[in-house]
């Protein structure tokens, strides 16, 4: 292969991909063409680099330059400064606030500055398409270390050992599980290994991000997996939303394959291991371990009841270990560089680091991994960036629609399983959404909870029933019709529903609501008792009015009115009729001079 002295690589995930990076390639390579330097410049389209607020983006080697918001229009002016005259384009650089305009690379950029990277190692890095890079980044290392050199049992005490606890949500200790699918007896033999790259979470990509970025590393995981417990067959249950995901996974297993990675006689050895690609069709209750198997084996998407537990019976009855994406991640570095090193990174109790796909109101929305302890604080505003337009902080979900809701007064709590557990929350799969004093923490249950009842499978009536007359309660209190003792009604249903809920979806569906209880009963209050929105976003609760001191009598929010609901003269103050108005929202947009108000 001839040398390249420069290495541009363009994101390839769905964030940057939806927003043309797949573009900026073609036009990258045409002008290289154009200069007469494509055997001197090797572009690679990669998985997600983390910084999604700033995509596209491209990084230019060995620099590592960091261009952000990159177009199609930008590229002749890229190629033709940086690739040709040896000069970055300042224009396109992304720099952060306070570092006086000098260009950064990635690796100085705040955002990666305290990231340690295990599963998302090679995301963003290798070209997730190719084995033989993944292969020069150490990849299948570990495989062949355990073929060669381990016995099942030394592995499964190498991931006990690390104390890597499972990523999906629940963290239940990896090795464990593994020691439990190893233990259990199969009349026939036969045992299984899955993966749940479901994945239903509102505002969660992390699994995703692994399985563009770099595939490869599930395959070599599940691998070792089927070696420790004995199975010689896998699954990997993903979403059929994720069609890049799906696309290069099922690439990486083919290559797996003609390298002779998967099949038989893996190393020559007498070990052989097969991976299969199941489909789902986007339940959110697929994502619970017991529904997911149903799913997998062509049957309704619901849950079974435990026990038995699927290490003893799960796929087609036969033992099974089944953990998420991010986890099987971890599990190559882990064989490779020891349990101690693992283990050295996080808290006692949570070990290693954990992967957010942070959102909301952020400046920093992107995918980020951290260690184990690492406080809420950090994460929102060292790496994230803080909140835009000076809006305060106010809370931050974890856990999606099964976590909580955490308040500004705990921002210093350190990330791990048992202090999110302690406060009301819990780690879920990744997803973190930040929200700011606009928003109604009301309404924010409210919306999480429609979420789970519209998702229940509605196999048990606690979670078919209850989450219902959850929901309607809280959209009374939210269209100003809550009466005193709503609150504890609730309460008393979120109990309940806890309590006798048959899955782990069920169960922890009343998290939202019991969470922004705690920590803004003020709010609810003020919905019952005032018939307020503190937040002003209740519909039912506010008036638009416009203060007439202020008002220049321009028109301009009548004629954004689609009510007709505001009325007046030329340089006149104008007025709103509040049973006409339907409070959209539209003449607040729209005033030039902010005299219009809501609350």
């Amino acid at each position: 292969m001839a040398y390249k002295r420069s290495q541009v690589l363009i994101c390839g995930g769905t964030g940057c991909t939806s927003s043309g990076s797949m573009t900026l390639v073609k036009e990258l390579k045409k002008e290289l063409v154009k200069h007469d330097i494509l055997d001197e410049v090797e572009v690679v389209a990669t998985g997600c680099f983390g910084l999604c607020e700033l995509g596209p983006v491209v990084i230019v080697y060995p620099e590592g330059t960091f261009y952000s918001r990159v177009e199609a229009a930008d590229i002749p002016e890229l190629v033709e400064e940086h690739l040709v005259k040896g000069r970055p384009l300042d224009r396109l650089i992304y720099t952060e606030k306070g570092d006086g305009h000098h260009p950064l690379s990635i690796n100085e950029l705040g955002f990666f500055k305290t990231q340690k990277r295990i599963a998302l190692a090679n995301c963003g890095v290798i070209n997730p398409e190719n084995i033989d890079e993944y292969i020069a980044f150490d990849g299948y290392l570990a495989l062949e270390k355990v073929l060669l050199t381990m016995t099942p049992v030394d592995v499964i005490n190498e991931v006990k050992a690390s104390g890597l606890r499972g990523r999906g949500g629940g963290g239940f200790p990896t090795g464990l599980k593994w020691q439990f699918a190893h233990d259990a007896v199969s009349e026939d033999g036969v045992k299984f290994v899955a993966c749940n790259a479901d994945e239903g979470d509102p505002g969660a990509f992390m699994d995703r991000s692994v399985l563009e970025g770099d595939p490869h590393a599930l395959i070599e995981a599940m691998a070792i997996a089927g070696f420790a417990v004995g199975a010689s067959k896998g699954y990997v249950y993903v979403r059929a939303e994720y069609p890049i995901a799906v696309n290069r996974l099922q690439i990486a297993i083919d290559q797996a394959k003609e390298y002779g990675l998967l099949g038989e006689n893996i190393f020559d050895t007498d070990f052989s291991f097969d991976l299969e690609i199941r489909l789902g069709a986007g339940a959110f209750v697929c994502g619970e371990e017991t529904a997911l198997m149903n799913s997998i084996e062509g049957k309704r998407g619901e849950p079974r009841p435990r026990p038995p537990f699927p290490a003893n019976k799960g796929l087609f009855g036969k033992p099974t270990v089944l953990n998420n994406v991010e986890t099987y991640a971890n599990i190559p570095a882990i064989i490779l560089k020891g349990a101690e090193w693992f283990a050295s990174v996080g808290t006692e109790k949570s070990k290693g680091t954990k992967v957010f796909a942070l959102g909301g109101k952020i400046n920093n929305t992107g995918l980020l991994e951290i260690p184990m302890g690492t406080t809420l604080r950090e994460i929102v505003f060292d790496i994230g960036g803080g909140i835009p337009n000076g809006k305060a902080f106010k809370a931050a979900q974890t856990g999606g629609p099964s976590g909580g809701c955490i308040p500004a007064s705990l921002l210093d709590t350190e990330i791990d399983y048992d202090n999110l557990i302690a406060i009301g929350s819990m780690m879920g799969s990744g997803g973190l959404i930040v929200m700011d004093e606009d928003n109604c923490m009301v309404d924010v249950a409210r919306f999480f909870l429609d979420f789970t009842q519209d998702e229940s499978c509605g196999k048990c009536p606690p979670c078919r029933i209850g989450t219902k007359r959850m929901l309607e309660i809280l959209e009374r209190i939210c269209d100003g019709k809550g009466i005193e003792g709503d609150i504890e009604r609730l309460e008393e249903l979120a109990v309940g529903i806890k309590a006798s809920a048959l899955c782990g979806l069920g169960q922890t569906a009343p998290n939202p609501v019991l969470s922004t209880i705690r920590y803004f009963r003020d709010e609810y209050e003020a919905h019952i008792n005032d018939k307020k929105c503190p937040a002003g976003v209740c519909k039912h609760l506010l008036d638009f009015t416009i203060n007439p001191d202020t008002c220049k009598g321009c028109g301009i929010c009548a004629k954004k009115c689609p009510a007709d609901a505001i009325t007046g003269e030329k340089k006149k103050p104008y007025t709103i009729d509040t049973a006409k108005c339907i409070k959209c929202g539209a003449c607040i947009e729209a005033c030039p001079f902010g005299s219009i108000s809501k609350g």
